[in-house]
């Protein structure tokens, strides 16, 4: 399936479909919808994107799933089944996140801790930092768990999967999606400190190892020109 720029430009300010229901236990939050994302109804749907490859690559997901042309029942069922769930801090599509408005991530932030009351997942991954410090008035947090709980639930701050992201590698997103999906399936009362033993890193690291070929080869494609960080 391909797009003309002008087939996506009309997608601009569409709506995506959260993916959640109640079997949520870890929310990942976008920053907003791509056009591509926005033109098949699925999130992080652009190629070149590695939230998916990340996931796979993790050993959250059994094998790699590919949204580019939609989301299949099949696929949607497995990754509801998982526990997972996927929304966006501002649920409009753009070309850019660059393009969002101070009011806008506010407003979505607002909107999310919404969306968590209702869903009540035990962790909240928001991915994209410059776009957390932004939306949550936090303009001095760190990747990683915060302090801050939203909605009851544990918020992490994790690295965001655009392929405009130079500073991670499928790899290193593994690892930090697979820390938050950790804690979500820990049993109730375990501690955030508990969620890995020592040298899981190491084993994270390794294990993502058997998605790489895989995304080697998603990644010789055209850059993604949606679900970008902000700058």
């Amino acid at each position: 399936m391909k797009f003309t720029r002008a087939e996506l430009a009309a997608f601009h300010g569409e709506v995506v479909d959260d993916l959640i229901d109640g079997r949520v236990r870890l929310l990942f939050v976008g920053i907003n919808p791509g056009l591509w994302t926005a033109a098949v109804n699925a999130h992080f749907a652009r190629r070149g994107n590695r939230f998916w490859p990340a996931l796979f690559a993790a050993g959250i997901t059994p094998s790699l799933i590919d949204v580019s042309e939609g989301m299949s029942e099949a696929d949607r069922e497995l990754v509801l089944a998982l526990g997972i769930g996927i929304t966006n801090i501002v649920p409009t599509a753009s070309a850019r996140a660059a393009e969002l408005s101070l009011d806008e991530l506010r407003a979505g932030a607002a909107a999310l801790e919404t969306t968590v009351l209702r869903w009540e997942p035990i962790v909240v991954a928001v991915l994209g930092l410059t776009a957390y410090r932004q939306a949550f008035a936090e303009p001095k947090a760190t990747q990683g768990l915060q302090h801050e709980r939203i909605g009851g639930a544990q918020l992490w701050v994790l690295p965001n999967p655009s392929g405009l992201n130079a500073h991670e590698t499928v790899a290193s997103l593994a690892v930090s999606y697979r820390r938050a999906w950790e804690v979500s399936r820990a049993s109730p009362g375990r501690s955030a400190s508990q969620d890995l033993e020592p040298g899981d890193d190491a084993r994270i690291e390794q294990t993502s190892n058997r998605g790489v070929e895989v995304v080697e080869a998603i990644n010789d494609v055209e850059p993604v020109n949606g679900d970008v960080p902000l700058p």
